[in-house]
Order: C-alpha cells, then sequence, then structure tokens
C-alpha cells in the first residue's frame, strides 16, 4: 500500500515526494524533541525545505533521506539539520512595539525602583526565541537609549534558540537593510554600521558595542532544565507557544518563570496571553505578566 501510494504521488508531477508514512515520522521526532507540532497540512511545506538538504548528502530521494535518518543510525548526526529545516523563524525589529514602550516607560523604571539600594545593577534580559537576533538588538537599542538618558544601571541580553543556522546569524548580527525599517532613524544612527559598498541588496550590522551586550546560546524549550540564571528580569517568549501543545506551553511557561527575579517580568505574543491559573504571575498589560 505504501508503494502504490508513493508511486500516485510520483505520477502527479513526476517528481519524488515526501510519503504521509515519512512525514509522520518526522513530525512525532520534532514534536517529541522540540515540542513542535506538524499537522498534516505541514508536509509540503517541510518537503519543500527539506529538499537543499537532500542535496547537500548527495541523496536522490524522501525515501532515501528517511532511509538514512531511521534506519541506517543516521539520526543523532541530523536531528539538529532537520531542527533547522523544519523550524520556522519569524522575527522583526520592534515588533509589537508597545511592548518596547512599556518596557521603557515602566518595567525598567520599576525594577530600577525595586533595587534603589544597589549601585549600577545590571538588569538581565532574555529572548527565548530569539530567532536571527532582532528582538535581542531590538531589546539592547532601547535599553542603551536609557543608559545614555543617565538610566544609572548595566543591562546584559541573552539570546536563545533551537535552531543553530539563526543563532549564527545573531552572532554575526547583519541584516538586510529592508529588516531594518521600523528601527527609529535616531537608533539607526547609533547603533548600526552600513556596508561601504552599497550592493543590489546592502546590509547592515550591528555596532560593536551592543554585540558585546548580547550572548547567543543554543537552548532547546523542551529540555527539564535550562542552564541560565535564576535572576533575570525579563524574558521575551513571544509568538512561539502557538507551535506547541497546551501541556508542553505550561511546562516550558513554568519553566521560564522559575528564571524570573520577584517582580520580573514576562512577555509573551499577543495571540498567547492565557496561560493558566496555577503559575505565579499576574497580568499588567496585554500578554504582559509580573512574577508575585
Amino acid at each position: 500500500m505504501a508503494l502504490a501510494m508513493r508511486a500516485l504521488q510520483i505520477e502527479d508531477d513526476g517528481e519524488d515526494h515526501l510519503s504521509h508514512a515519512d512525514f509522520a515520522k518526522i513530525a512525532t521526532l520534532i514534536g517529541n524533541e522540540a515540542g513542535i507540532r506538524l499537522p498534516p497540512a505541514k508536509r509540503l511545506m517541510v518537503e519543500g525545505r527539506l529538499r537543499r538538504r537532500l542535496r547537500a548528502l548527495q541523496l536522490t530521494s524522501f525515501d532515501s533521506y528517511c532511509d538514512y535518518v531511521f534506519r541506517k543510525d543516521g539520526l543523532k548526526q541530523e536531528l539538529p539539520y532537520l531542527i533547522n529545516v523544519v523550524t520556522t523563524n519569524k522575527t522583526d525589529f520592534f515588533r509589537e512595539p508597545e511592548h518596547f514602550e512599556l518596557m521603557r516607560a515602566k518595567m525598567v523604571p520599576e525594577l530600577l525602583q525595586g533595587r534603589a539600594g544597589e549601585r549600577n545593577p545590571l538588569l538581565k534580559v532574555w529572548s527565548a526565541a530569539s530567532s536571527t537576533g532582532a528582538e535581542a538588538y531590538t531589546c539592547a537599542m532601547v535599553l542603551a537609549d536609557m543608559v545614555k538618558e543617565g538610566g544609572g544601571f548595566r543591562f546584559s541580553i541573552l539570546g536563545t534558540d533551537i535552531s543553530t543556522d539563526v543563532l549564527a546569524q545573531g552572532v554575526r548580527a547583519v541584516y538586510p537593510a529592508d529588516q531594518i525599517v521600523p528601527v527609529p532613524q535616531s537608533m539607526q544612527a547609533k547603533y548600526l554600521m552600513w556596508a561601504r559598498k552599497a550592493g543590489v541588496r546592502p546590509d547592515t550590522r550591528i555596532v560593536p558595542e551592543l554585540r558585546r551586550l548580547v550572548q547567543f546560546h543554543r537552548l532547546n524549550l523542551m529540555d527539564e532544565k535550562y542552564p541560565f540564571d535564576r535572576d533575570v528580569d525579563i524574558i521575551l517568549l513571544r509568538n512561539v507557544l502557538i507551535y506547541f501543545d497546551k501541556a508542553d506551553q505550561a511546562k516550558v511557561i513554568n519553566r521560564l518563570v522559575g528564571h524570573l527575579r520577584p517582580g520580573g517580568y514576562l512577555l509573551l505574543g499577543h495571540s498567547e496571553s492565557m496561560i493558566g491559573t496555577s503559575i505565579p504571575v499576574r497580568q499588567v498589560a496585554p500578554a504582559v505578566f509580573q512574577r508575585v
């Protein structure tokens, strides 16, 4: 039956396709390892993204790829690449800008007020699904402006993601010109460097003084423990939980809240504001929660 189905799929357009059975195996693997749910409607998307990987491995069909992954002990080596392929990495500078306005107007001032006895306190911000780093560097720009305005504090920013590809982009901190359009002109002048020779698609890079304050590390949110500080002031986990089921959402949020200092803030995407009643937080703004 499986062979007949595969033959029928090939006849439709003359190309090899990922079978429903093999897609189900990949979906189960990714769900167990990364918490990302891949419904059947995502099969063609996964297939399209895997074609480049097949070429890199010099494999001629999806059947041979799945044979390599599931039956020839290739899983351990291939899993990071497979996760990179299926991960959706949508990010923008100043995405959901009201969160950054609230950070400047309320969150940071109140956090600093609670630490008034400390000299030059260190604020810690964690972008928990950082993708290519746009969110982390947006936070860095906002906080750097506040420091320049006499904020009297230091800051460090951690960006984590499961995809090694996007983490490498975050470390490099180079972005196409069209991606930095949402960055205010005043910040572009202070925090971005332009290539001397503008090409067809000019790029810009975050200035070194901000790059030094942002670190990137790989993290699977499905891990039982996160090897990071437990006195974080602000954690951003925006537009990620939609890819997890309800049980995994609750586990991830509970683990992240455990890394917030009392009074610290958790920021979710606006479509992810319902996080349950058993978690020790209170809602202070749309999709913004404070640890109590």
